[in-house]
């Protein structure tokens, strides 16, 4: 065994993580296309969907994203009349994100989603659960 064999691409954990996240990404795409999101704009919407209103610093907690990423992506969403984001009364410093009414709409096209996406995937509830799982532990740990 070489010392460099630690460098092989195949003994490397992080790179099936990133190659299955861009795979699932690409899945989602025509569903997404039918609702003019993009998949960052969609667990945008999934946050705001459940909360209705949030700050700028819960939601990027929520979807491990900073708001340099996450302000443009707003910004593009408002346009689009999905959310509203208004400053802080309190704390100027504090952006608070709204969903819309035609926000809330774009709901009931987007339910259909996560079924179809689950036909994507090849894997029984038990393995999707440990799946799951592994990976928010795996998350907890690189968040650090």
């Amino acid at each position: 065994m070489s010392k460099y064999d630690c460098l092989r691409l195949d003994h490397q954990l992080c790179f099936p993580i990133y190659a299955c996240s861009r795979g699932i990404v690409k899945k989602y795409k025509p569903f997404l296309d039918e609702l003019d999101l993009t998949y960052t704009q969609y667990i945008v919407m999934m946050v705001l969907w459940e909360k209705q209103e949030c700050n700028v610093k819960e939601l990027g907690n929520a979807l491990f994203l900073d708001s340099g990423t996450l302000t443009p992506l707003l910004k593009k969403m408002e346009a689009k009349g999905l959310v509203s984001r208004t400053r802080s009364t309190t704390d100027e410093r504090n952006v608070i994100i709204c969903i819309t009414e035609e926000g809330m709409k774009l709901r009931d096209q987007a339910v259909t989603i996560p079924a179809k996406m689950g036909g994507c995937v090849d894997l029984s509830k038990d393995e999707a659960k440990t799946l799951y799982k592994l990976l928010y532990k795996v998350l907890a740990n690189v968040e650090k």
